[in-house]
């Protein structure tokens, strides 16, 4: 509107324009505060993706740190593992070569003991041999004595059995 179109309108119609200006106005303003909150909630979502990512690169450093902590863990681990196995192939091999020397050892002691035994055995059998014909010939004596004291005796006995018959 022109100049000379507002002097021609009433003082009410200039009210009403002033009223509706005023709530335009007051409407325009609202909607500025909306834009200016939004506004900042947006940089406040920009501020906070900032923070996500710069946390997110510090947790990728504390997931590399953790990841390079666990592969030095597990290579002592096989370190220790391959340490034991030689310390174990070792004592087996000291115990086997333990093992076959006591082996030796015993198998000795038992030829020895055997070779022992069988001395032992032949002696008794050679004492019991000669108990055994010394016993012999002393029954047989005694039954020769026997047989020659009682000589007449086995006339009697013969020749009175034969007499029976």
């Amino acid at each position: 509107m022109t100049e000379k179109e507002l002097k021609k309108l009433s003082r009410a119609d200039l009210l009403e324009m002033l009223i509706s200006q005023s709530e335009e106005l007051q409407q325009t303003r609202q909607k500025l505060a909306e834009a200016e909150a939004a506004l900042q909630k947006r940089e406040i979502a920009l501020g906070e993706a900032g923070s996500i990512a710069e946390a997110a690169i510090q947790i990728n450093g504390v997931f590399e740190a953790a990841q390079a902590a666990s592969q030095q863990y597990l290579e002592n681990i096989r370190q220790m593992q391959q340490r034991q196995e030689a310390v174990s192939a070792q004592l087996e091999r000291e115990s086997r070569q333990l093992a076959d020397r006591r082996i030796a050892e015993m198998e000795k002691k038992c030829e020895a003991m055997e070779t022992e035994a069988k001395i032992a055995s032949a002696e008794m059998v050679k004492k019991a041999k000669a108990e055994s014909q010394a016993y012999w010939d002393e029954v047989s004596a005694r039954l020769e004595a026997f047989y020659q004291e009682h000589a007449g005796l086995r006339e009697l006995l013969l020749g009175g059995a034969s007499g029976r018959v």
